[in-house]
């Protein structure tokens, strides 16, 4: 992003630039938790993103690197989505938010039995799911 595209060069401007609206973490969180891959899965989340908003976010994803996307196998017309090095690197901002909103929100138990596991080794939950999601094929 030139200088001239952004607010400033604070770098949490620019990353919000990037991904701080109201719905693009949630793709990211669906590719990176849920196991979602095409734009059909994505619009079955249970937030009810419209579909002009998903292509949108989707585009914005893709030309900032963060998401990658090809041509579906069984579906020619439609694509796959998966993250990016780029996009996976953004999943210790996912987790930390995970665990600020069990602090101050009402998260279910099943979150809540999940950051056990992340809170007993932080890191070591972070590699391992990286690694998984790296292995991920691009096929479904």
């Amino acid at each position: 992003m030139a200088k001239s595209e952004r607010r400033s060069d604070c770098p949490i401007s620019m990353s919000l630039d990037i991904w701080g609206d109201k719905w693009t973490l949630l793709i990211v969180r669906d590719l990176m938790f849920e196991g979602k891959r095409t734009y059909g899965e994505f619009l079955s989340s249970e937030e009810g993103i419209a579909t002009n908003i998903l292509a949108s976010r989707l585009k914005r994803l893709k030309d900032a690197g963060i998401i990658t996307a090809r041509t579906n196998p069984k579906n020619r017309s439609s694509e796959i989505y998966a993250l990016s090095e780029k996009g996976i690197d953004l999943l210790p901002v996912l987790i930390e938010t995970h665990l600020w909103a069990e602090r101050y929100l009402p998260v279910s138990e099943e979150i809540r039995e999940t950051l056990k596991a992340v809170k007993a080794d932080k890191p070591g939950f972070i590699q391992a799911l990286s690694e998984r999601l790296r292995a991920l094929p691009m096929e479904q």
